[in-house]
């Protein structure tokens, strides 16, 4: 069965390579799974949009009669059909998950008070940016510890790193990473598959075309 994922028809320049449908893209690609894609408008969310994805944001994933929102939890489906996204044994499956769910709460909500101060450009001495930096500083550390290690979270490339080396992305590109050898050399390992140049070039096409 076809499986149909949904993003937006066109966003602004500066979320472009970064919009979550790349996750889901990445995954399948990784996978070999075939997909399509559908889109929802940006600028007009309207009763449709809502019905799928009831924060009115993307992406969402359709396979066959069930509606998936939330990149992890469509991650994790993905996951089922594929074990190139992860292994099935038990521990495998829970060490997955387990990275994955750290990836989506551990770090990035870490990242996202951050990132909001750092997009509306508040000063550094404001001592609310302060305690965020210092916060997001300790998650980074304690990362850091874990990929000096190893190649990968778990053992072999899984939908753990997709979700992780994603959201540590956005933090590299802003050069917050620089202090962080370990992750930021994670990151340039995850974003050198194919899958993600593929699953990446194609996200920017698909928002250019709409221009």
């Amino acid at each position: 069965m076809t499986l149909t994922l949904t993003t937006y028809d066109w966003v602004p320049d500066w979320p472009r390579g970064y919009v979550r449908d790349l996750r889901i893209r990445w995954a399948l690609e990784e996978a070999g799974l075939p997909y399509t894609i559908a889109t929802t408008p940006f600028h007009d969310r309207g009763p449709a949009h809502f019905a799928h994805q009831p924060f009115g944001q993307v992406p969402w994933l359709t396979d066959g009669d069930l509606t998936i929102f939330e990149s992890g939890a469509i991650l994790l489906h993905l996951a089922e059909k594929s074990p190139t996204l992860m292994p099935p044994d038990p521990r495998s499956r829970a060490e997955v998950t387990t990275w994955l769910f750290a990836a989506l709460n551990s770090m990035e909500l870490a990242t996202v008070p951050w990132s909001i101060f750092k997009f509306m450009n508040q000063p550094p001495e404001n001592p609310i940016v302060g305690f965020f930096e210092k916060w997001l500083a300790s998650r980074l550390q304690n990362l850091e510890t874990v990929l000096e290690k190893t190649e990968w979270l778990t053992g072999p490339f899984t939908i753990a790193d997709i979700a992780m080396s994603d959201v540590l992305r956005l933090m590299d590109r802003m050069e917050e990473l620089t202090p962080y050898p370990a992750a930021r050399a994670y990151v340039t390992r995850a974003t050198a598959r194919p899958a993600f140049r593929k699953a990446h070039a194609d996200q920017m096409a698909h928002f250019a075309a709409a221009d």
